[in-house]
């Protein structure tokens, strides 16, 4: 009997599906990527068709032989990466590495793809395989190479222009845009302040509130009622006119329905996870992940939610008939709709054959599995157990009533109410839960439903007791900085990324220091905002949402086979690459960074400005061109470059601070530098990272004194005397030094065992370092 390697991602995902298929194939997991573009300048040349140069992914080289050496024995591969462009493209670039190992020849290949890893799933898709989508794997290419692209171009500019070590992403920069402008948004931002009336009132020994809508027969607008005083004179004059009593002028009583949510997809579920778990988009995409390869709940592994991977509402017919099995059996007939509810997908290239994330099956109680689950399993296959069966349950029924009531004087029986003072009044009750009694949606940022409030009974006519009218005092409010789910929700509105990025994203701002989260909301830090404005002012276009969605709505024609992917990175490429020369020689580093003048220092009468420098946002005193040298100052943690003061700058000055002396009697101060904060002893210098030198103590700056030191001392590995030849540890491992000339140590040479004249020949192979160019000079013009 034939023998058949199956290839898999995930070790996990290997077992489980080992355990479906049988002794007749040896499943192996290929451990994630494979192969990916050399980190350096020209893995993708615009010059030549946007030829790419890979490099097997030095980690998983033995997995890649343990299925090449496997296949030596084997007749069919088959490649069961997950069901998207990224799992296409592993397969298709195992596919090269094993060509290159020479080990498929002769060998039946076939792509099979399942969207749950169910005992069924499985061997139906190994009975109906398929070759290699082609288009699938060039959409992830081009993607890939833009991404490339963007990031080997764009980020050297901002390591020029403001400080090493930043990047540029084709959809982080538009997402960290996103947070910007909602910060700009909230900074300009000005507070009102406005008064709303509330009257409490009873009827029938019930107390009920209602609130004005309606002055001398007009409708309140929002700044009608300004200030207290505007407030308390109304309270008084609307007393007056109830004399105690406010008279019911409309009842107005409907019914209303809520349908439940759609299932979930990809970014439906980080939301709902974010909101009602408290997890980042990358824990739930960690735990969903766990999920859908396999636990075992106590007879073997398997998967237990659909491919977590989709932007699809849609269910399989199976599905929804277990699910109204479920239901009637549960809820009875009653909890059920009369036809399946099918959901419209709004994502614009959404895959259909895909499904929404749901449980393998329903039958599999959240309960029942939770001693097989670990906390966090349970709670996020909880939540999407209860998604899925909301969703194809009945409405929820729910009453609501608003009653208008009126003040007596200003509206007798049978007068004009347009002409009086109007307040209502509204309640709601809940008549059939439906849905609701499984799962509700959270919603971002969005003052929920008033709880249900049940009304006492009441007709046109009747007067009801009043006890009092209160002036409630209200002020405006910015608008909301992002949470995760709410910045999810605007990418996916504003098409920036799929849903596979999102959680990519959003790390990657944070781990560059572009954003941070404060109370589960995001800000931006000085250095995003210092990225953002560049990249918003010089790049303008390349972060716009408009253009970002409609690359990728490009790239989702090449996943189709509707475009082809190189005209596509032509188009790109272009006008990006030109703009890119442009902006390197035509901006200077001072229009990049884009300093804040704060004022005039009283003292000295120099402009004080705060900018972005290699090492942080800094206090500058004076200027370049001055005759006296500028004057520097950190900020402190917490102050912000957009909103720091003159004020709060000058204080920062009170340095250098003289701390006192090492045991061996040298000086020991602390100041800040263009360069960041250090300490100084002796004429030699420590810088200070992460800490404050307004408040650093005398006994903190010995010990890193120390710390110095015993680098210093562990730096020096052999000293030639009279040569000024010296053998160091570096940065990059032991390398000979005159002062003049670095040379390597070769790696075979133990350095401690160089002679002098090793050494010396080293040194003469090495080339001359050059000289820096001293500040403010220039090149000469030719001729």
């Amino acid at each position: 009997m034939s023998k058949n390697v199956v290839v898999v991602e995930s070790p996990a995902k290997a077992k489980t599906i080992k355990k479906y298929l049988g002794k007749n194939f040896e499943v192996l997991a290929s451990y994630g990527h494979v192969r990916d573009l050399m980190p350096k300048e020209g893995a993708v040349d615009p010059e030549h068709g946007f030829k790419m140069k890979y490099q097997a992914i030095e980690k998983n080289g033995r997995h890649v032989n343990a299925i090449a050496k496997a296949l030596k024995s084997a007749d069919f591969l088959l490649l069961a990466t997950d069901p998207d462009r990224e799992g296409e493209a592993i397969s298709w670039h195992l596919l090269e590495l094993l060509k290159e190992e020479g080990v498929l020849e002769d060998k039946a290949i076939q792509r099979v793809v399942f969207y749950e890893i169910t005992s069924q799933a499985v061997n139906e898709a190994v009975a109906h395989p398929r070759d290699i989508s082609l288009d699938l794997v060039n959409a992830q290419q081009a993607r890939r190479a833009l991404d490339y692209l963007v990031g080997f171009n764009l980020s050297p500019l901002l390591w020029k222009k403001i400080r090493r070590g930043l990047s540029a992403g084709r959809v982080q920069s538009p997402a960290l845009r996103l947070i910007c402008e909602r910060e700009k948004e909230i900074d300009a931002f000005k507070v009102r302040e406005y008064w709303t009336l509330e009257a409490d009132a009873a009827a029938s020994k019930q107390e009920f509130v209602a609130k004005l809508t309606h002055l001398d027969g007009k409708k309140l607008a929002q700044f009608d009622i300004e200030s207290k005083d505007q407030a308390l004179a109304l309270v008084d004059r609307l007393t007056k006119a109830a004399s105690g009593e406010l008279r019911v002028i409309k009842v107005e009583r409907k019914q209303r329905r809520r349908n439940p949510a759609a299932p979930f997809i990809t970014s439906t579920l980080q939301q709902e996870a974010s909101r009602k778990l408290g997890f980042s988009t990358k824990r739930t995409m960690s735990v969903a992940q766990q999920l859908y390869e396999g636990v075992d709940i106590g007879d073997g592994a398997i998967g237990l939610i659909t491919y977590m991977r989709t932007d699809s509402v849609n269910l399989a017919n199976e599905a929804v008939g277990e699910i109204r099995n479920f239901i009637t059996e549960r809820f009875g007939q009653s909890g059920l709709p009369a036809k399946p509810r099918t959901f419209k997908t709004r994502a614009k290239n959404a895959q259909e054959a895909h499904e929404a994330v749901r449980p393998t099956s329903v039958y599999r109680v959240p309960e029942a599995l939770k001693p097989h689950l670990k906390p966090e399993q349970f709670k996020l296959y909880q939540l999407i157990w209860r998604r899925t069966i909301a969703c194809q349950m009945k409405h929820a029924t729910i009453d609501t009533v608003a009653v208008d009531l009126n003040t007596q004087k200003l509206a007798p029986e049978g007068g004009n109410s347009a002409s009086g003072h109007i307040f209502r009044a509204t309640g709601s009750t809940v008549v059939d839960p439906g849905f609701m009694a499984v799962y509700q949606e959270g919603r971002d940022d969005i003052k929920g439903e008033e709880e249900q409030r049940k009304l006492p009974p009441m007709k046109e006519g009747d007067r009801v007791t009043l006890l009092q009218i209160r002036p409630e005092q209200h002020f405006t409010e910015p608008p909301p900085r992002y949470t995760e789910a709410s910045l999810v929700r605007a990418l996916e509105e504003f098409g920036i990324g799929r849903p596979s990025t999102y959680a990519t994203i959003i790390s990657t701002l944070q781990q560059r220091d572009y954003a941070v989260l404060e109370n589960k909301r995001f800000q931006p830090t000085d250095v995003g905002r210092v990225v953002n404005r560049f990249l918003t002012e010089h790049f303008n276009s390349y972060v716009d949402y408009d253009f970002t969605a409609r690359l990728e709505d490009e790239l989702d024609a090449v996943s189709r086979g509707e475009k082809v992917w190189i005209p596509v990175l032509e188009e790109f490429w272009g006008p990006f690459s030109a703009r890119i020369q442009e902006k390197e020689q035509n901006v200077s580093r001072e229009e990049a960074v884009q300093a804040r003048e704060l004022g005039i220092d009283p003292q000295s009468s120099r402009p004080v400005s705060v900018r972005m420098g290699r090492y942080g946002p800094y206090i500058q005193i004076g200027s370049k061109e001055d005759e006296e040298k500028p004057r520097f100052a950190g900020l402190q943690p917490g102050q912000k470059m957009d909103a720091i003061t003159l004020e709060e700058a000058l204080t920062l000055f009170k340095l250098p601070r003289e701390l006192g002396f090492t045991p061996g009697g040298e000086q020991v101060s602390v100041n800040v530098g263009r360069f960041g904060p250090y300490v100084k002893y002796d004429n030699k210098y420590v810088s200070l990272r992460g800490e404050d030198p307004h408040t650093i103590s005398l006994e903190r700056a010995l010990a890193l004194i120390e710390e110095k030191k015993q680098a210093d001392a562990n730096r020096v590995i052999k000293v030639f005397p009279d040569s000024g030849i010296q053998v160091l540890n570096g940065r990059y491992g032991p390398y000979v030094t005159d002062g003049e000339r670095n040379a390597r140590v070769p790696k075979e040479q133990a350095p401690e065992a160089l002679s002098l004249e090793q050494a010396q020949a080293l040194i003469n192979e090495a080339p001359v370092k050059r000289a820096r160019r001293k500040a403010g000079t220039r090149k000469k013009a030719k001729g």
